[in-house]
């Protein structure tokens, strides 16, 4: 399926009047990042903006990228209602491009791509880190599929945490966390556990 119709796809899923998602922040970007100074933030695949808008209100500098017009449309809604203004922009991360070395934070949030095309994207996300600036990634396990609740059931498109090792080669980036963490789910039948990829890693400030 090509990327305009992938977005396309998501343009009906949001269509609605209602969020598809929540509109509070991921749990892992609250215990990773609120101890952080506030900066320059980029929330690659923001989706409705939810993650942003929660950075903005602490005081960052929130930019938020999806390809989904219609989602930064709630995003931008989402972002007025909540008294905040934040960056919103319409692009494919296949293609997007972030200006090198500009951000503070740079987050990454279930965006489950096959190898190839995940590679592209993290690196590019890699490198929009500035010095002394962290990149937080969270994703549906490779395990989930078989041990956890929800999520994608395509396994071309889930991953682990040595994945994203990988993936960050030659980066320049200190890996800080990368682990398989548990994220409990309410369902109708009770609390079950989902399990998702965590990587945390920090790029070294700058001599002298």
């Amino acid at each position: 399926m090509s990327a305009t119709m992938d977005s396309e796809a998501w343009d009906r899923r949001y269509a609605g009047s209602e969020l598809v998602w929540t509109a509070e922040p991921n749990r892992f970007l609250v215990t990773e990042t609120e101890q952080l100074p506030a900066g320059r933030s980029l929330d690659l695949a923001c989706g409705e903006g939810r993650n942003s808008v929660w950075l903005a209100q602490r005081g960052w500098q929130a930019t938020g990228v999806d390809f989904s017009a219609v989602a930064l449309e709630k995003a931008a809604a989402l972002a007025q209602a909540r008294g905040v203004s934040a960056n919103w922009e319409v692009a494919d991360l296949l293609t997007y491009s972030p200006p090198a070395g500009a951000f503070d934070l740079v987050i990454l949030f279930y965006l489950q791509l096959p190898e190839q095309p995940r590679r592209r994207v993290m690196r590019a996300a890699a490198q929009a880190v500035a010095p002394g600036g962290t990149l937080l990634v969270v994703a549906h396990h490779s395990d989930n599929l078989s041990e956890g609740h929800g999520g994608p059931q395509n396994a071309e498109v889930l991953y682990t945490e040595q994945d994203l090792r990988a993936d960050l080669e030659g980066s320049g980036l200190e890996l800080q966390r990368a682990e398989r963490v548990q994220r409990p789910v309410a369902t109708e039948d009770g609390e079950r556990v989902a399990l998702d990829t965590l990587l945390r890693a920090r790029r070294p400030q700058q001599a002298g």
